[in-house]
């Protein structure tokens, strides 16, 4: 079968891939595929600010409404606010339109169940089923059973603000934040709740026009925040991707502090407080050397699943654990949001700095820093999966890792959706892990040249 989801929803350049068309029927099938037994189904519907955004929302809703189901719309919000409100809307599933941290001319569809989770794959696949194989099985609803669209927009933004205050639990009174929106979805979220904690905000890219969300800026350009809490003598910077579930800190001194760093400091206070499930995080396989070794330092089990934001949920779910979260800035308290939320975790970074009276660059002092190196090599599609098993190069990263042993290691991993090697190089000294990284992509390509 192929794959309409990927890691993440469909997704690709909005319009032409994510097309209007496609849109229309993944709605469709996600009513049918979360529709309740008895009783009307609802899905709760928000985007982000991308100019695109307007019209594959009106597309999602056809297709949902067309099955008889209620599409309820919250606008321009958080992808952890549509998490949120699928519980208290009591709704039966929800969709976010969001190209997250990518630029203006992508989008993609986050499709949640009931319980205000990533749908799983069993649902997934038959989604995905119904959309590229059996679109005829997705029967068009009578006049009189046809769904209606709901308009929440007006009081969705408050009550997910109320929420994180409530779950955030303490006055951020007598700091200075200088958080960056990116353009997005914090833009209408950020300043509004970071006030009503308590803190001195100063705001940067806050003034989304359509087409400039993530541009220079967000979590995957922190220059220009960095300039601005140096600047202004900000306790802390943060960072949101263009729909606010990611978040990249800077401590004082203008240091970053990425999710491996900030986990680190969720897990040592979590565990402190007693209410750390188990002992227990998960984390990726890309999640750095200092993080692992930190956590052996203090008592602290990591439980790894595979790269992304899904995997990392489902390992939770799975073993019952309550935090977790990636290097990108993904973390995912599972008690209060069913998928990663940048400001929660940004205000909880610095409740735990309220509380512990220390600074950020403090907090982090103790957790060990290594060199990472990281490459990308293209692949012709032949090769994909086959690569595995070409010895000269499973034994030239066998011989690095060997050569590294406990002070670095070496990861190698295909990409979900293209034909992509992705190699990671982690260790003491940069200069070498470097030359390692560069053998292994070197001879990746020599062995598995994508087609010219």
């Amino acid at each position: 079968m192929a794959k309409l989801f990927g890691t993440d929803g469909p997704r690709g350049i909005a319009v032409t891939d994510l097309t209007c068309e496609l849109a229309m029927q993944t709605g469709r099938a996600a009513a049918t595929v979360l529709a309740k037994k008895g009783g009307k189904t609802k899905i709760l519907i928000g985007k982000d600010t991308r100019r695109s955004s307007d019209a594959l929302e009106a597309a999602v809703c056809a297709g949902i409404c067309s099955v008889g189901a209620d599409a309820e719309l919250l606008g321009i919000v958080p992808t952890p606010a549509v998490t949120h409100l699928i519980s208290t809307h009591e709704a039966d599933g929800g969709i976010m339109i969001s190209g997250s941290h990518n630029s203006a001319e992508f989008s993609g569809l986050k499709i949640f169940c009931g319980r205000g989770h990533k749908v799983m794959e069993e649902a997934e696949d038959e989604i995905e089923r119904l959309v590229l194989y059996a679109p005829g099985e997705m029967k068009p609803c009578s006049n009189e059973n046809m769904g209606r669209i709901i308009h929440s927009e007006k009081t969705a933004v408050h009550e997910y603000i109320e929420h994180v205050k409530e779950a955030v639990g303490i006055s951020l009174s007598g700091f200075r934040v200088a958080v960056d929106c990116a353009n997005g979805c914090a833009a209408y979220t950020a300043k509004k709740l970071f006030t009503a904690l308590g803190a001195q905000t100063v705001v940067l890219f806050d003034k989304p026009d359509g087409n400039n969300i993530n541009k220079d800026c967000g979590s995957t350009h922190i220059n220009r925040l960095i300039e601005r809490v140096l600047k202004n003598r900000c306790d802390c910077g943060l960072a949101f991707d263009g729909d606010a579930d990611r978040c990249i800190a800077v401590d004082e001194k203008g240091n970053m502090i990425d999710g491996d760093r900030q986990l680190a400091i969720f897990a040592r206070s979590m565990k402190e407080q007693g209410i750390l499930d188990k002992d227990t995080a998960v984390i990726t396989a890309m999640s750095s050397l200092g993080l692992r070794k930190y956590a052996a330092e203090n008592d602290i089990r990591l439980v790894s699943s595979g790269a992304g934001a899904r995997y990392v949920l489902e390992r939770m779910l799975e073993g019952g654990y309550k935090l977790g979260g990636e290097p990108n800035g993904h973390i995912i308290f599972l008690g209060d949001s069913g998928t990663g939320d940048g400001q929660l975790a940004g205000a909880r970074l610095m409740g735990i700095m309220k509380r512990s009276g220390l600074k950020l660059s403090e907090l982090t002092e103790d957790i060990p820093a290594y060199p990472q190196v990281k490459l990308n090599v293209k692949i012709s599609p032949k090769f994909k999966e086959l690569w595995k098993n070409e010895k000269s190069i499973t034994e030239l990263i066998e011989s690095f890792e060997k050569e590294l042993g406990e002070d670095g290691r070496i990861m190698v991993r295909e990409s979900g959706k293209e034909p992509i090697i992705r190699i990671m190089a982690e260790g003491n000294d940069f200069g070498r892990i470097n030359d390692m990284a560069v053998d292994i992509a070197q001879h990746i390509k020599e062995k598995c040249a994508a087609d010219e």
